[in-house]
């Protein structure tokens, strides 16, 4: 039965959304009493009504759009900007006198909204294009550049590319947010597996190594096994490896919403999301393989964490067949900005100089197939160091770059 938490957060970034769609429906009113109180002004006053009553309809039409960013697509910026640039450049044709003056625009102030839409949905860099195709058709319609049309234009493209910035270091920090709030979850559920596992299994398993060790013959190899079994429950139980939290954020309602889950019915990999790592070598941890790893999930695509799992299972097999039963094994994951390394060092008699070659001779490519052949098909490498009587350690490097082409 899995297990979720669900914790439910308003984004920081909904409000912005709310108060855009004030913003229009107020400045849709603003150019409407612009219109009506200096109507005798405009030379072609028809052009005007029928573009406002345009701009009335589309801006009440559209108000779900600006409701969140799922709604406020890429298509609906450029119609409604396009509506914008309309109203501008269509003033001279309703007002002869509009080249001559500092008159307001048909759409007036409402035009600022369509390029907040654009910080808000994509950032200053969005703002930035949308505000400068403002500036343009501002400069066309007044014919030459004016100090306040500057001073409008100014105004405009600074106030967007400013909201686009902070809208982006908002996100930047809900992403943070979430990432902590998911390691808390992570961790409680590390403790109450802890108390579950101490209180029942790991008493149990030391129970049974304590009195088979006592009782000797086959009670004893039983109890070797549950000393295994119990040395790998605890280090399992100590790394607190918990299936990466699921985080989705559900826009409509201005929230995200985090789902930890905990059960095993989906296998690890499934999909495209990446994979932990650390979850797919925890299985290899017992009394006899040692496996250190950093504190924060290590994720790759999952052929590449499948692939280079299978590499370090190859790697472990190798040391059961060439170093003996009673060898030693230790894990080393590291996670660097560029690639990951997973290190394989045992105890073992080391190989033989001129082992490997001939081990090709004889048709045995376990370490040629098995681990370097997959570490090359991920864009990676394999690297095997040997001194006899000092054991053996295979260094397996994955790029970031090329793992996910595989």
């Amino acid at each position: 039965m899995a297990k979720r938490e669900r914790v439910v957060r308003m984004s920081v970034e909904q409000p912005l959304w709310r108060a855009l769609t004030g913003y229009r429906v107020l400045t849709m009113a603003y150019a409407v009493l612009i219109f009506v109180f200096g109507r005798e002004r405009y030379e072609r006053p028809w052009i005007a009504v029928a573009y406002l009553a345009v701009l009335c309809v589309w801006t009440l039409a559209t108000l779900p759009k600006v409701a969140n960013a799922a709604s406020c697509t890429k298509r609906f910026l450029v119609a409604d900007l396009a509506v914008a640039l309309t109203g501008i450049l269509l003033t001279p044709l309703v007002d002869a006198q509009a080249q001559s003056s500092d008159g307001p625009t048909l759409p007036s102030i409402w035009t600022a909204g369509s390029v907040l839409a654009f910080a808000i949905k994509g950032g200053w860099r969005w703002a930035g294009v949308a505000s400068s195709l403002v500036a343009v058709a501002n400069i066309i319609e007044r014919g030459h550049p004016s100090q306040d049309t500057f001073h409008n234009v100014l105004l405009v493209w600074v106030a967007s590319i400013a909201i686009g910035y902070v809208v982006e270091v908002a996100r930047a920090s809900e992403r943070t947010l979430a990432r902590a709030l998911e390691i808390e979850a992570a961790t409680r559920e590390r403790e109450r597996l802890a108390r579950d596992i101490h209180d029942s299994v790991l008493q149990v398993l030391a129970m049974v190594k304590r009195r088979g060790m006592a009782m000797g013959g086959e009670a004893a190899e039983i109890a070797r096994m549950a000393g295994e079994q119990e040395v790998a429950l605890r280090t399992l139980v100590a790394g607190g490896l918990t299936r990466p939290s699921l985080v989705s954020e559900d826009e409509s309602e201005g929230a995200f919403v985090r789902v930890v889950e905990v059960d095993d019915d989906p296998p690890y990999g499934a999909g495209d999301a990446p994979v932990d790592l650390r979850l797919l070598l925890a299985p290899r941890a017992g009394a006899k393989v040692t496996l250190s790893e950093p504190g924060a999930p290590v994720l790759l695509p999952p052929p590449a964490a499948r692939e280079l799992a299978n590499a370090v299972g190859a790697a472990l097999d190798n040391v059961r067949v060439h170093a003996g039963e009673d060898a030693h094994a230790w894990i080393l994951i590291e996670d660097w900005t560029d690639e990951v390394i997973v290190t394989v060092r045992d105890d073992g008699p080391g190989i033989p100089e001129g082992r490997l070659a001939e081990a090709w001779g004889e048709g045995r490519m376990g370490v040629a197939l098995s681990i370097r052949g997959r570490l090359r098909d991920l864009g990676g490498s394999a690297e095997l160091i040997s001194v006899p009587g000092q054991g053996t350690e295979v260094e397996l490097k994955v790029p970031r770059g090329k793992a996910g082409e595989k």
